[in-house]
């Protein structure tokens, strides 16, 4: 049996950094609501997706911004998510620490992409915040996390454990994770211990073009993802990582859904509840590592395949 992670990352985002206290509520429902002329389509869509077809998620949120705009709107997120029976873990945005008020790190005055663009004492500290945040905010105990945009390095695991979490999810083999310092000149798609941290990274693949994509539904269609599992099934593969984001539904916009994705994200659930007996959907929580000695082949997807997502995607590129 494989274990399938659906891992969520719930963002907010403000089209302008010099305007955001005017747009922070709008990017709210936006990005936690997906709300749309034809209706909402964002966490509590998912979540209410998810439970209908009795399936966990893992929800990794970040919570910097309370720092700029207070935690209340933090509790609001963190309450769908647990009201829904869902999972809560920490993910870190850095791009919100120059917008804290009061500074949290003094001297930074401008962005910084990546959480690893800090120091090991500043990742430490940005990490102990987020922690304070999520809990203040309600979320309960949680074990897992996941730096934003995978922009981590191994202070990053160090700066974890300091804080009592013992499982990362920030490695992707397309994204930082060659470079970040984790085993060098292995790129890692099962999980591991390193540095006293168990890491579970990102699934990806390559496709009919030979083109790197991670296991993403607004990256792959349903049916390559489908195959994907299959294929890490058949191939003895321990965990599966698929990424999702709260507002992946809408489409570019973000001003009504992307019914490509949405048609996506209901297969895939209908598909995971009737095969049961090969995919165990689960989250951190009460997780035993499965570790492996060895990394395997990487996962393919055939060109027929790739073909038929291009097909897809050049409908939503005309109707998006």
């Amino acid at each position: 049996m494989l274990d399938v992670f659906f891992s969520v990352d719930v963002e907010i985002w403000c089209d302008d950094w010099n305007r955001i206290d005017e747009e922070f509520p709008s990017a709210f429902r936006k990005f936690i609501y997906g709300s749309t002329p034809a209706g909402d389509y964002g966490l509590p869509y998912k979540i209410k997706v998810l439970n209908d077809h009795g399936l966990p998620g893992i929800f990794f949120i970040e919570p910097l911004f309370a720092l700029r705009f207070g935690t209340d709107p933090l509790a609001e997120i963190v309450g769908l998510v647990r009201e829904g029976g869902q999972e809560t873990q920490l993910h870190l945005h850095t791009e919100w620490v120059d917008e804290a008020i009061p500074p949290l790190i003094e001297g930074v005055n401008g962005k910084r992409q990546y959480l690893k663009d800090f120091s090991l004492e500043e990742q430490t500290l940005l990490i102990e915040e987020g922690a304070r945040l999520l809990k203040q905010a309600g979320s309960g105990d949680f074990n897992a996390f996941r730096a934003g945009s995978f922009g981590f390095n191994t202070d990053t695991l160090r700066a974890i454990s300091a804080n009592g979490i013992p499982f990362d999810s920030s490695y992707n083999a397309r994204r930082f994770g060659p470079e970040s310092g984790v085993m060098p000149g292995i790129a890692i798609e099962e999980p591991i211990e390193y540095l006293g941290i168990y890491e579970y990274p990102m699934t990806i693949f390559r496709d009919g073009t030979g083109s790197l994509r991670n296991a993403q539904l607004t990256a792959c269609s349903y049916r390559e993802m489908e195959g994907l599992l299959w294929q890490a099934l058949d191939s003895g593969r321990k965990s599966f990582m698929i990424l999702s984001h709260g507002s992946e539904l809408l489409n570019k916009d973000n001003d009504r859904p992307d019914m490509v994705v949405v048609d996506r994200f209901r297969k895939l659930c209908s598909f995971l509840d009737k095969n049961r007996e090969s995919f165990r959907v689960r989250g951190f929580k009460d997780l035993q590592p499965k570790l492996v000695q060895q990394q395997p082949a990487q996962l393919t997807s055939p060109l027929w395949r790739t073909c038929g997502r291009m097909a897809e995607q050049a409908f939503r590129m005309r109707y998006r």
